[in-house]
């Protein structure tokens, strides 16, 4: 059980074990390939520059997925955690899908970008919402600028969003909570060392992650059995 009291504040960070409790695939660690590619060589600025279409029917593949998966027991949890606490919660996600969303979230914080939506590769045009798949024999759709419209994504080699909201949530949290994350891809495997000596930290997960030891507390299983009754509110 996860004590919280009424002055605590809580950053969650959760991974892709969460959404592959829904039935979505990691395309990471063994057997994540896709037509025998590594993701990494899918998603990444070289692999969009080198063939567009292709990254493209990588990511119209994954729209098809997530659009059929479903909110767990877990995002709902979550879901009704943020009802509870408000702005006290901080719900931050590397994962691209909506499932918080659609679970009820309003405040998620998406560092790696969102599935369903597109920007342009060449212009400053913000992110707009899109749930259309564009494979072969479809053209990569362009924009008035006259770049390429690419998946609003934080592929392998760019920056991660929002870092300066995080690291700010980061500093003021009292609990720490990482749920499905494999504790590997930075900067978020370092989140929890940021908070280390000022706010109490668990992991959530079927699997020990690799930062492990830089945690208080572990709670063993899946997200979706354990989330719905590990919150105690004061």
């Amino acid at each position: 059980m996860i004590q919280i009291a009424s002055s605590d504040r809580v950053f969650i960070l959760t991974g892709a074990g969460i959404s592959a409790e829904s039935g979505i695939p990691t395309f990471r660690g063994p057997g994540g390939l896709w037509r025998n590619h590594r993701v990494e060589e899918v998603a990444s600025p070289i692999a969009w520059r080198r063939d567009p279409r292709f990254v493209w029917e990588f990511y119209s593949m994954r729209r098809r997925l997530a659009a059929a998966a479903k909110p767990n027991d877990g995002h709902i949890a979550l879901a009704e955690l943020e009802k509870r606490l408000q702005d006290r919660l901080f719900l931050c996600t590397q994962n691209v899908d909506s499932l918080h969303e659609r679970a009820g979230a309003q405040r998620v914080i998406h560092m790696h970008g969102e599935l369903f939506k597109s920007r342009c590769d060449s212009c400053d045009r913000p992110p707009f919402p899109d749930d259309r798949t564009y494979e072969p024999p479809a053209p990569v759709p362009c924009c008035e600028c006259g770049g390429q419209i690419r998946p609003h994504i934080c592929w392998f080699g760019e920056m991660p969003y929002r870092l300066d909201e995080i690291a700010n949530a980061l500093d003021r949290c009292s609990i720490f909570i990482a749920i499905g994350t494999s504790g590997v891809v930075e900067p978020a495997a370092n989140f929890v060392a940021h908070t280390r000596g000022r706010a109490r930290s668990y992991y959530v997960g079927p699997e020990e992650p690799a930062n492990i030891a830089a945690f208080n507390e572990c709670f063993s299983g899946k997200a979706g059995d354990l989330l719905p009754s590990l919150f105690q509110l004061e």
